[in-house]
């Protein structure tokens, strides 16, 4: 159906626009400025500030532009003497108990008071009373309120019941006793919160890290990406003579709107840790010393040599034939967070040793079906889309602290269009957004789990299964609420089957990948992931797997995948960014395989205790803000950025590091000037891949054995995802 449009006119102007839209919405598209304070696009009306205020030809009285729809013939004036007068005297009466702190407030400079005063405001205000002292309330760590600064827009309140989906802050009290608070005497925890600071549209609620670190306008804003989950959220990184001072969101509709989670907006703290590596280190004598660049890289290079020439032996002192291939000497593991730069450069690198075994695949422990992977996993269909789902089922996934913009876009979903969203997970989470059907079932059954849903998929279709789910999906016997599951993925229009990053740490998830996806294709759903890391995709594009190269290359140097480190483990390792005891899922497995290593190489931006305890040579590699680079998101695009300050000290950026590394060790390609032209290198061996995430042939998906012992149900906790 068609939309049916009115005529209008505003200032004079003849503007067309959808019947019973905002008559702010009209002038805002046509560039009309209207002052406003509670308006905000994203959240609610709530008409409270009625600084918005216009005159319209036949009212008795002005009218509210954020609250007035428009109507055909419609005559408005923003600007007349009538408006400006409405205008004025509700700035007067907001300015009554305002402090007007400017010179302190860490909002000055780029607050909507101060812009909004200047040009509605009284130079004298007829007010002459004692103004009214309001007692600030401790909400967290995270965010400080100055509350006498608070002109009760409410736009903290509505974002927390319409966007956070968490009522922590609500208006108590009437009149001049009304105040912006906790509804109890808590912190705020959602994991959004620090979104208020961003629409707060005075000082009243600030950043408490940053707060009185610098004025707005002394600051230089740089791009950036998120570097913390699948989205990459669009941010930016503000610095102050070198220094950041603050992480804000940078607009972008079809990935993060305007919001940023609080891991993105604060992570910017820990460059500074006490456990930042910032020079070489070198073990002499078991213990660390300090090394300039120079000496460290040479005795990098000397360890992966020596590893080479160890697999290029014949026989060992009992006769028998050595293992001369270099993939089983020397091995490399990259965090899925690291840069496509990174990645491409490290496995170029390992390649051109002879080695394929590396690996981005940190936290997951079944390897069985890697062969018949897609060439990327990835989300099957737009981030934007998710708020359009009629219908989703998520497996082994803790949405709202893994992926918190991705929970976002599904809470509109349900909200808005009343979408069935179910779960499937070991453990039982809490969701802010109410869910048609969530089963959290033990570890060893979750296979059993959905082999039921796919058993009544298979049954509501009518189809055979494939061979290789067909005796597990036989033997399942659903009960309602997976059928129940079954119907609302199939009744929906535009629905979708999700796999977590818990998913992936199942020891059984070759199965949970050949069941999920049979249960998408059942249901006419898009089948995806919500991957581990900031860049996992590209992992898979860059060849950081040890079974396939660059951009699908089959015919790359193969070598072994985590798992078979247990087994294989390599005497010489090259770890990026990449902390064993944090970001690797059998943590303790490969700590004792690097313990036992001739030498470990380690990239990274952080030291830790095992780091400390296995490494040989430690070379300080720039943190995400520190470092030019690209990421693909779960949707499959590429975000470039730049470095927003000078790496600490002597760390260096990673592309960087392994450039100079593969020069030493004199491969061929490592002349790159920048990253760009790593970039680039690698985008035009990719331009012909297609994203496909069906499983074709997968392995035969048995039931595992039920023990009685304790199994272990993985979570990553929201801070701790790249350590």
């Amino acid at each position: 159906m068609s939309e049916e449009f009115v005529t209008i006119t505003v200032d004079g102007q003849q503007l067309q626009a959808p019947k019973g839209a905002m008559l702010i919405e009209v002038t805002d598209k046509a560039d009309i400025k209207v002052p406003r304070f509670c308006y905000h696009e994203k959240l609610a009306v709530a008409a409270n500030c009625r600084m918005c205020l216009v005159e319209v030809e036949k009212a008795p009285k002005p009218l509210p532009a954020c609250a007035t729809p428009v109507m055909d013939g419609m005559v408005v004036h923003t600007r007349s003497a009538y408006a400006r007068e409405a205008q004025k005297s509700v700035m007067e009466f907001l300015l009554i108990n305002h402090p007007l702190d400017c010179p302190i407030c860490d909002q000055g400079g780029e607050c909507e008071l101060q812009d909004v005063a200047m040009g509605y405001g009284h130079d004298v205000s007829e007010y002459v009373e004692g103004k009214r002292v309001v007692f600030d309330k401790d909400i967290g760590p995270l965010i400080t309120t100055e509350l006498t600064r608070c002109i009760h827009c409410t736009r903290c309140v509505r974002f927390g019941r319409e966007i956070a989906g968490l009522r922590e802050l609500g208006m108590t009290g009437r009149g001049e006793n009304a105040l912006i608070s906790t509804f109890i005497e808590q912190s705020v925890e959602s994991e959004m919160s620090g979104n208020v600071i961003d629409i707060c549209p005075v000082g009243a609620l600030t950043a408490k890290p940053s707060r009185y670190n610098g004025r707005s306008w002394e600051m230089v804003q740089h791009a950036a990406i998120a570097p913390h989950d699948c989205i990459g959220s669009n941010i930016y990184v503000h610095t102050l003579r070198g220094d950041v001072k603050r992480v804000v969101p940078r607009d972008n509709e079809a990935i993060n709107e305007v919001w940023i989670s609080d891991r993105d907006r604060f992570s910017y703290e820990g460059l500074d840790a006490d456990d930042r590596l910032t020079v070489p280190m070198i073990r002499e004598d078991g213990a660390w010393v300090e090394a300039d660049w120079d000496e460290a890289l040479n005795i990098a290079r000397a360890q992966i040599m020596h590893a080479l020439e160890a697999s290029a032996g014949s026989d060992d002192e009992s006769g028998d034939q050595k293992n001369t291939d270099p993939s089983s000497k020397l091995a490399a593991l990259v965090s899925p967070s690291s840069t496509l730069e990174e990645m491409y450069l490290l496995q170029k690198l390992m390649r051109a040793l002879g080695s394929g075994s590396i690996d981005h695949r940190l936290r997951q422990s079944d390897f069985s079906d890697q062969d018949v992977a897609p060439v990327m996993p990835w989300l099957g269909q737009d981030i934007e889309n998710l708020e359009n789902l009629d219908a989703a089922l998520l497996i082994g996934s803790n949405t709202r602290k893994e992926q918190p913009i991705a929970n976002h876009r599904l809470r509109k979903a349900v909200v808005h269009r009343q979408a069935s969203i179910s779960f499937i997970n070991t453990r039982a989470f809490e969701f802010n957004y109410p869910l048609a059907n969530n089963r959290a079932v033990a570890q060893q059954q979750l296979v059993a789990e959905l082999a039921a849903v796919a058993a009544a998929a298979f049954k509501a279709s009518g189809e055979a299964a494939p061979s290789w789910i067909a005796d597990v999906v036989s033997g399942a016997t659903p009960d309602k609420t997976h059928r129940n599951i079954v119907k609302q993925l199939a009744e929906g229009d535009n629905s979708t089957v999700l796999l977590g990053s818990q998913a992936a740490m199942h020891p059984d998830f070759a199965a949970i990948r050949a069941l999920t996806e049979a249960i998408a294709a059942q249901t006419n759903s898009t089948f995806g992931y919500l991957s581990d890391g900031a860049n996992a995709a590209g992992a898979w594009l860059a060849g950081a797997v040890p079974h396939r190269g660059p951009c699908n290359d089959s015919e790359a140097v193969k070598g072994l995948s985590l798992a078979d480190w247990a087994q294989h483990a390599p005497s010489t390792a090259i770890l990026l960014n990449v902390e064993p005891e944090y970001d690797v899922a059998q943590s303790r497995q490969i700590i004792e395989a690097l313990a036992g290593a001739t030498s470990v190489i380690a990239i990274t931006a952080f030291r830790s205790p095992a780091l400390e305890d296995v490494a040989s040579v430690m070379l300080p590699a720039a943190a995400f803000t520190e470092t030019s680079g690209t990421t693909v998101n779960a949707e499959g695009v590429m975000q470039s950025f730049k470095g927003a300050n000078k790496a600490a000290a002597e760390a260096r950026p990673g592309w960087k590091i392994l450039r100079v590394l593969g020069n030493l060790l004199k491969l061929d390609g490592f002349d790159y000037v920048s990253s760009d032209q790593v970039r680039d290198e690698l985008r035009s061996r990719c331009e012909d891949i297609e994203l496909d995430n069906t499983v074709n042939d997968a392995p035969t998906v048995k039931l595992p054995k039920v023990g009685s012992g304790l199994m272990r149900a993985a979570d990553v906790p929201i801070y701790a995802v790249d350590a």
